[in-house]
C-alpha cells in the first residue's frame, strides 16, 4: 500500500487518549512508508495525526474544502494541500488517492465518510480495506447499530468488508494480511426476505 486515508475528528476537546492513538497511528503510517491522505485540518486528531506522520518522515496529503480553509483550519505544512470546492469533491479525491481506509474516532463527518466507503465497498465499486480503530470501545455502539440493521434485514451482513481493530498494531496486522473478499449481493431476493 502506498497511501492510507484516515478519517478522524478535528475537535481539540476530546480525551487525551484519542490524541495518543492518533500520534501512534501517524508514526506507524510513516514507518511503513505510506503517505497519509486525510481531511487537511491542523486541529484535533487530524492535526496530531498529520504532524506525527511528518515527524516520522512520512508524506502528508491534506484535502480540504475552500470554505474550511477560509476558516483558518487548514494544515498549511502538509506536503500537498488540495483545496476542493466542497465536501463531495473532497471525499472523491480522498477515496481515489487511498489504498486503504482507517477511521479513528470522530463525529458526524467521520461517520459519514466511513459509511460512504463502506457502502461503495458493499456495491463492489472498490475492494480496498476498511478498518475502524476501536479506541476505548468507541465504535462498539456503531457495531450494535450495524447488528440491528442485519437483524431487521435492512442490510445484508457485511462484517467481512470491514475490520474492527483493537489497537494500532492490530490495524497494520490486518492491512499486512489483507486479501479482498467478495461482497455479498446488496439486495435480498424474495425468498431471503421471507426467511
Amino acid at each position: 500500500m502506498k497511501s492510507i486515508c484516515v478519517y478522524c475528528s478535528s475537535s481539540d476537546a476530546v480525551d487525551t487518549a484519542y490524541f495518543e492513538v492518533a500520534r501512534e497511528l501517524g508514526a506507524f503510517i510513516a514507518a511503513c512508508g505510506c503517505a497519509l491522505v486525510y481531511g487537511g485540518a491542523r486541529r484535533g486528531l487530524m492535526g496530531t495525526l498529520a504532524r506525527a506522520v511528518q515527524g516520522g518522515g512520512g508524506r502528508v496529503v491534506g484535502v480540504i474544502p475552500a470554505a474550511l480553509r477560509d476558516r483558518g483550519i487548514a494544515y498549511d505544512a502538509a506536503d500537498e494541500l488540495i483545496v476542493t470546492s466542497d465536501l463531495r469533491e473532497r471525499k472523491a479525491i480522498m477515496e481515489a488517492r487511498a489504498d486503504a481506509f482507517i477511521a479513528l474516532p470522530g463525529g458526524f463527518g467521520t461517520l459519514e465518510e466511513l459509511l460512504e466507503v463502506l457502502t461503495l465497498r458493499q456495491l463492489q465499486t472498490h475492494t480496498k480495506p476498511i478498518v475502524l480503530l476501536n479506541v476505548q470501545g468507541f465504535y462498539d455502539p456503531l457495531m450494535a447499530v450495524f447488528e440491528h440493521f442485519y437483524r431487521a434485514r435492512f442490510a445484508k451482513p457485511v462484517r467481512d468488508l470491514y475490520y474492527l481493530a483493537p489497537d494500532v498494531a492490530g490495524v497494520f496486522a490486518y492491512l499486512d494480511a489483507y486479501v479482498p473478499v467478495a461482497a455479498p449481493g446488496k439486495w435480498f431476493t424474495s425468498g431471503e426476505r421471507n426467511s
